[in-house]
């Protein structure tokens, strides 16, 4: 089964390469105003404000807020410390909690994407 996340993006190039360079999400599509990423088992849509069917919803979406999608990683502190030197930027610290550990990255439209590392049993 796959998923499917939309997100609002002030620039849908840049955006491409975030999540191409940074998070190995693949494209499947690419036109004026959208794009089509896919990572294993998720796709991720990218709009520009405005683009396709924006008023769906009775108003006019936006980048950023506090929804997110999960990506699991190996280890926490290699991929923060990989990600900081290539220019990310992070919304808080790394939190821990009774399942494992996570820190909440920013895309270059202030999206979010939640790094989780499993407590190891």
């Amino acid at each position: 089964m796959a998923f499917s996340v939309r997100y609002i993006v002030d620039d849908v190039d840049e955006a491409i390469g975030f999540y191409t360079e940074k998070l190995g999400f693949e494209v499947d599509m690419h036109a004026p105003g959208f794009a089509a990423l896919s990572r294993d088992d998720l796709r991720l849509y990218l709009n520009a404000p405005g683009a396709g069917s924006a008023g769906i919803a009775g108003g006019s979406p936006t980048p950023g807020g506090w929804n997110r999608f999960q990506l699991t990683v190996d280890d926490l502190d290699r991929t923060i410390e990989e990600l900081r030197d290539s220019g990310a930027s992070f919304r808080g610290d790394v939190a821990e909690g009774a399942g494992g550990r996570q820190i909440l990255l920013e895309d270059p439209s202030g999206n979010l994407v939640e790094l989780f590392e499993p407590k190891s049993s």
